[in-house]
C-alpha cells in the first residue's frame, strides 16, 4: 500500500468523513423529501435546525456530545422565538444581535464545546435574518427548527449506539498516523542534505499535531465509562494500545543526538542513509497499523522484515567500528541502534491490538479511577461567567470584539448594502472572527481565496453540466467534501461550500452569476469587518501570551527534572505519577510550539524576537527529550539502585538552578520557591563505568539548561 492509498483509506475511514456524510444526509433528506411533497419551505427549516445542531457535534465522549446537542436545541428554539419578536423593529433586532453576539460568545468560558453551542445559536439568529417569520408563525417555525435538531441528534446518537467503539478506533488510528509522520520526520535528521533548523521546525510543528491527537484519544477513552472500565474486549484493546502508543512516542522523542556532529563524522560513510531508511520503513509500518486500527481490519505486519533490516544495519555499524572513520568511536551509532530496536519492539506491541490474548488480560481494579486523572475536568459553574466579566479576560475581550463587529456588519447590511442575501455579511463575521488575531487572519485569507475559487468551480459545473440529475449528484459530493474538511482544511470547505451553494440556488431558480457576485461582495465586506475588529479592537497578540506558555514549559520540565533527581537518589516513583509528569511536559511543549507558530503568522511588528523564541522552543524540546532518555534508562535498570556520585549530583543541581532562574525571569510572580533535591539513599552504590556515562548525560542537561537561561535572559530583556 503506497502513501496515497493509505491517505485515502485514512480519509474514508476517518471521523471527519463519517461526520461529513451524516451532516449531508441530515441536511438534504428533509428538504428533498418534503420538497417532493410540496412543503419545501418546511423542509428547509428542518434542515436549518440540523445545520445548527451539527455545529456542536464535535469529536468527544458520547455523553458530552449528547449534552452539547441538547443545549444547542434549547438555545436554537429560544433564539428562534426571540428573533421573531425582535424582527418587528429594526432597532430591537439590532439590540438582539448585539446582546446575543456578546452573551453567546461568553459561553467560551466553559470550554470549546460550550463555545460551539453559542456559535450554533448565533448561526440560527443570522440565518433567521434572511426571512424572519411572522409573530404568529414563530412557534411553528421554532418547532420545525427543533425537529431538525432532534433529527440530527437522533441520527448521531443512533450511529454511536450501533458502533460505540468506532469513534475511539478512528481517533486512535489518526493518533498513530500523526505519530508515524513524526517518526518519518526524525529520519530527516540523518540526511546531510537538509537544514537542521528546518528539520526542527517541522518536527516541533508535528509535535503539536501529535499532542492534539493524543489529547483527543485521551479525552474520548478516559471519559467514556464503557471503555475506561474495560468491561469488553475492544475496550481493553483500545486502552492498552493507546498507552503503548504514548510510550512509543516517548521512545521516539528521546532519540536526540548531536546531529551536527553525527553528520560531520559519519555523513560520508553512507551509514546515515541506512539509518534514515530504516526509520522511514518503521514509520511506514506504524502508518499501516494506524489504518488497520481505524478500519478495524487486521494488518499482517512486517516485523521480521524490519528485524532483518535492523540486523544488517547492526552489521554495518560493527564493520564501520574497525575502520579509520569508526576508530572505535561508534558509540552514538550504537545508541541509535538500541533506540531503533526498542521502537521496532514497541511497534510490534501495537500490532498486538488484534491479538485475542491481549484482550483477555484482566484489568486492574482501580484502572478507571487512575485513567480519569489524565483528563482535565471542565465544570459548568455560573460564577465563572461573572469572574470573566473583566477586560483582563481574553474571553470577555473577544465577546466585546464580536459584539461590535456583528453590530457593524448588521448596520452595513441594513443601510449600505441591500443584497438579497446580505445576512451573509453578518454570517461571515461570526465565522471569521476568532479569539486570536493569527487565526482570524488565516481564516479571512482562506475564506476569500476559497470563495473566489468556489465561485469559479460552481460556475464551471453549471456551465459544463446541463443535466439536473448530474448536477444534484455533484452537489451531494460537494456537500460531503465541504463538511468532511471543516475541522481540518478550512480552505477546502469554503471552496466546495461555495460551489454547492451556487448549484443549490440554481435549483431554486436564481441566477448563479448574481448569487456568486453577491456572495463574493458579502464575503469581502464581512472579512474586512472581522479583520479590522481583530486588529484594532482589544487585539490578542501571541507574543503577549508567549511568556505564559514558556513559564508552563519551564515548570513542567522542572518537575520532570526533579523526578529524575528522586530516581537517582533511590526514591521510587509510581508509573502513573511519572506518566502525569510526562503528559504535562508534552502538553506544555506542544502548546508553546503552537503559540510560536501562530505568532509567526502575525504582522512582523507584533512579533517579539522570533529567532530567540524559536531557539527556546527547540532547546525546551531537547531538554525534555534528554530527561526522558535518562529516566527511561533508569526505569529499564530497575530494581537496581543507580549510582549518584557527587559530580553528577552537582551537574543536576546546577541544571535545576538554571531552569529555576529562567522561570524567575519569565514569570517572576508565579515562580514557586526553590526545592532542594532529594539526598541519595545511604545504600547507593557507585559503579565507575556507569559514573562516566551518567555524568556526561547530566552535564549535557546542565548545558542545555544553561543555554535556556541565556535565551530567556534575552527574551526577558
Amino acid at each position: 500500500m503506497n502513501d496515497q492509498t493509505r491517505r485515502l483509506r485514512y480519509f474514508f475511514s476517518g471521523q471527519n468523513f463519517s461526520d461529513g456524510v451524516r451532516i449531508t444526509v441530515s441536511i438534504l433528506l428533509p428538504a428533498v423529501l418534503l420538497g417532493q411533497w410540496g412543503h419545501f419551505a418546511e423542509g428547509l427549516s428542518i434542515s436549518t435546525g440540523a445545520v445548527c445542531v451539527s455545529v456542536t457535534d464535535t469529536p468527544g465522549p458520547a455523553a458530552h456530545r449528547r449534552n452539547g446537542m441538547l443545549a444547542a436545541l434549547a438555545l436554537v428554539g429560544t433564539t428562534a422565538l426571540l428573533t421573531s419578536v425582535a424582527a418587528l423593529n429594526v432597532w430591537t433586532l439590532a439590540l438582539e444581535v448585539g446582546v446575543l453576539s456578546f452573551g453567546l460568545t461568553m459561553l467560551l468560558v466553559w470550554g470549546a464545546r460550550a463555545g460551539a453551542v453559542g456559535t450554533a445559536a448565533l448561526l440560527n439568529v443570522v440565518l433567521l435574518l434572511a426571512h424572519p417569520p411572522a409573530l404568529a408563525d414563530a412557534p411553528a417555525h421554532a418547532g420545525l427548527l427543533l425537529l431538525g435538531g432532534i433529527w440530527y441528534a437522533g441520527l448521531a446518537m443512533v450511529a454511536y449506539q450501533v458502533r460505540p467503539y468506532r469513534p475511539a478506533q478512528q481517533a486512535l488510528g489518526e493518533c498513530i498516523h500523526a505519530l508515524a509522520r513524526f517518526l518519518d520526520l526524525k529520519a530527516k535528521f540523518y540526511n546531510t542534505a537538509t537544514a537542521l533548523d528546518e528539520d526542527y521546525r517541522q518536527l516541533v510543528a508535528q509535535q503539536v499535531v501529535v499532542n492534539e491527537k493524543q489529547e483527543a484519544v485521551r479525552d474520548l477513552l478516559f471519559r467514556t465509562r464503557q471503555i475506561v472500565n474495560e468491561t469488553t474486549t475492544t475496550g481493553r484493546r483500545l486502552v492498552l494500545t493507546f498507552v503503548e502508543t504514548v510510550d512509543l512516542y516517548e521512545r521516539i522523542t528521546v532519540g536526540y543526538y548531536d546531529y551536527s556532529a553525527v553528520r560531520e563524522t559519519f555523513g560520508h560513510t553512507r551509514i546515515l542513509d541506512d539509518v534514515a531508511r530504516l526509520i522511514r520503513h518503521v514509520a511506514t509500518e506504524l502508518d499501516h497499523l494506524g489504518v488497520a486500527i481505524q478500519t478495524n481490519h487486521a494488518h499482517p505486519g512486517t516485523g521480521p522484515v524490519l528485524t532483518a533490516e535492523w540486523d544488517r544495519l547492526q552489521a554495518r555499524i560493527s564493520a564501520l567500528e574497525n575502520t579509520a572513520t569508526g576508530n572505535g568511536n561508534t558509540l552514538v551509532l550504537k545508541k541509535i541502534l538500541v533506540n531503533l530496536r526498542d521502537i521496532i519492539r514497541r511497534v510490534g506491541n501495537i500490532r498486538r491490538y488484534f491479538d485475542e490474548a491481549l484482550a483477555a488480560a484482566a484489568p486492574a481494579a482501580s484502572r478507571a479511577a487512575e485513567h480519569t486523572r489524565f483528563v482535565a475536568r471542565q465544570e459548568i459553574e455560573l460564577r465563572a461567567l461573572g469572574q470573566n466579566l473583566t477586560l483582563k479576560s481574553a474571553v470577555f475581550r473577544h465577546a466585546v470584539r464580536m459584539m461590535v463587529a456583528c453590530l457593524v456588519a448588521y448596520a452595513v447590511a441594513e443601510t449600505l448594502w441591500h443584497g438579497q442575501h446580505n445576512y451573509w455579511i453578518l454570517m461571515t463575521v461570526t465565522i471569521m472572527l476568532k479569539p486570536g488575531f493569527s487565526l482570524t487572519r488565516q481564516r479571512n485569507t482562506e475564506r476569500i481565496i476559497g470563495t473566489l475559487a468556489g465561485g469559479a468551480l460552481g460556475g464551471l459545473i453549471l456551465w459544463a453540466v446541463p443535466w439536473p440529475e448530474a448536477r444534484f449528484a455533484i452537489l451531494v459530493v460537494f456537500m460531503v467534501v465541504a463538511y468532511s474538511f471543516q475541522r481540518t482544511v478550512y480552505l477546502v470547505t469554503v471552496v466546495f461550500l461555495t460551489a454547492y451553494l451556487l448549484i443549490m440556488f440554481r435549483f431554486l431558480g436564481l441566477s448563479y452569476l448574481g448569487v456568486a457576485q453577491e456572495r463574493i461582495v458579502d464575503t469581502l465586506m464581512g472579512c474586512a469587518i472581522a479583520f479590522s475588529a481583530g486588529y484594532f479592537l482589544f487585539p490578542s497578540w501571541e507574543s503577549e501570551q508567549l511568556t505564559d506558555y514558556m513559564a508552563a514549559a519551564l515548570r513542567a520540565n522542572l518537575a520532570y527534572l526533579r523526578q529524575l533527581a528522586d530516581r537517582l537518589a533511590g526514591r521510587p516513583l509510581t508509573p502513573n505519577e511519572y506518566r502525569l509528569l510526562r503528559k504535562d511536559v508534552y502538553v506544555s511543549g506542544a502548546n508553546l510550539a503552537a503559540a510560536f507558530q501562530r505568532m509567526l503568522t502575525e504582522p512582523k511588528s507584533k512579533q517579539h524576537r522570533p529567532t530567540e523564541t524559536h531557539e527556546f522552543v527547540v532547546l525546551n524540546h531537547i531538554l525534555s527529550s534528554n530527561i526522558a532518555a535518562l529516566t527511561g534508562t533508569l526505569r529499564e535498570a530497575a530494581p537496581a539502585v543507580p549510582p549518584f556520585p557527587p559530580d553528577s549530583r552537582r551537574a543536576l543541581t546546577s541544571a535545576v538552578a538554571a531552569l529555576s532562574k529562567s522561570l524567575a525571569r519569565i514569570a517572576p510572580a508565579a515562580t514557586p520557591p526553590p526545592v532542594e533535591l532529594a539526598a541519595p539513599e545511604p545504600n547507593i552504590s557507585v559503579a565507575a563505568a556507569d559514573d562516566k556515562l551518567l555524568l556526561e548525560q547530566l552535564t549535557f542537561l546542565q548545558k542545555v539548561s544553561g543555554d535556556i537561561g541565556k535565551v530567556t535572559e534575552v527574551l526577558a530583556g
